[in-house]
């Protein structure tokens, strides 16, 4: 296109940023809750108009730590719940809200035990299904793993896992961060999250965004180079938009991933000890689909594809990659052609 054809966009997009304040459709997709408590809100998303229901279990979503709820429904026009809505399915969603101080001594065994579990009967009762099609990405994959392995009586159909490092030792960004840990064993940084009590929101959302630096420093030239792409623009909005609405994290679960994951790198063996137990990855047997972003440095392909090796008592495993970083292998423009495409077969095939 040549710039006098792209000069009409140009000036539409210009207008809209600067008199709408961007352009970007940030509205959420709309949702009712179901059930609710100090520690979760269980949310269903009401379906759209005109679009009949898939018979097929409901999928229920767990975000992350660290992410709002909403990176499942980014935008409108690259919003994951919009799609599984447009394919009428059944959209579920639970939402922990943003951590507080009294939350610093909760460990990751109140998601594994209490909060996935629940969501996911919780799902059930509410639709009559016998079971959920779960749904998790990074930090939100791991407790699904954890919650699917510890209870082989949840009523748990499919698990979709997306962007969750297993084999932290595959993470070039924590590595050199891994001896130092072993020799320190953690030294001095136990008394600083208990001392503080959460790793705080605005420390996630900088940790988040430096792992993506490259294009934080050329986001200016992006963004001037592409005033005639609307959709490109409105995706940069709704990424500035999330990254400035990080919640934090409770201060023990910040120990547990620095000495369980990062420090000892347990769950790449397939196992963890949490809350006095053992959880054995082995232990799922439910169909699990697994994918990995093709540029994420937060959970590089290898940390993410060590997970089907290990997932041994599954009656199908399968990992696929996708374009994208941390944030775009889950919700990124490619993802609509890809990671999302991955999930509609994989769900399509055992319903």
């Amino acid at each position: 296109m040549s710039l006098v054809d792209r000069i009409p966009a140009v000036a539409l997009n210009v207008v809209d940023k600067a008199v709408r304040g961007g352009v970007a459709d940030l509205r959420r997709m709309p949702r009712d809750a179901i059930t609710g408590s100090p520690a979760a809100t269980l949310y269903r998303y009401r379906p759209l108009a005109g679009v009949p229901l898939l018979d097929a279990p409901p999928v229920l979503l767990v975000p992350p730590l660290g992410a709002p709820d909403f990176a499942y429904d980014l935008r409108r026009g690259c919003s994951l719940v919009q799609h599984l809505l447009a394919a009428g399915r059944t959209v579920f969603l639970v939402d922990y809200g943003p951590i507080r101080f009294a939350d610093r001594a909760l460990g990751m065994e109140h998601w594994v035990d209490d909060v996935v579990p629940r969501a996911v009967r919780d799902t059930c009762a509410e639709t009559g299904a016998d079971g959920v099609d779960l749904l998790g990405w990074s930090l939100g994959g791991i407790f699904c793993l954890l919650a699917t392995a510890a209870d082989v009586t949840l009523p748990i159909h499919t698990l979709s896992v997306i962007g969750s490092p297993i084999d932290i030792a595959a993470v070039p960004l924590v590595a050199p961060l891994r001896p130092l840990a072993a020799v320190t064993g953690g030294l001095g940084l136990s008394a600083v999250y208990q001392a503080i009590g959460s790793f705080p929101a605005p420390l996630v959302s900088w940790a988040f965004q430096l792992t993506a630096v490259d294009r934080l420093v050329t986001k200016p030239l992006t963004i001037l180079s592409r005033l005639d792409d609307r959709d490109c623009l409105a995706q940069i909005e709704a990424v500035d938009h999330m990254m400035t609405h990080m919640h934090g994290y409770p201060g023990r679960v910040f120990g547990q991933i620095y000495h369980l994951l990062l420090r000892s790198n347990d769950l790449a063996d397939g196992t963890l000890d949490l809350a006095g137990r053992t959880i054995a990855l082995k232990e799922i047997d439910v169909p699990v689909l697994v994918v990995g972003g093709e540029s994420d440095v937060i959970a590089p392909l290898a940390a993410v594809e060590r997970v089907a090796d290990l997932l041994t008592g599954a009656p199908d495993v399968r990992f696929e990659s996708a374009p994208g970083g941390h944030l775009g292998v889950l919700t990124g423009r490619r993802a609509r052609t890809s990671t999302w495409v991955y999930l509609d077969e994989f769900l399509t095939e055992h319903a």
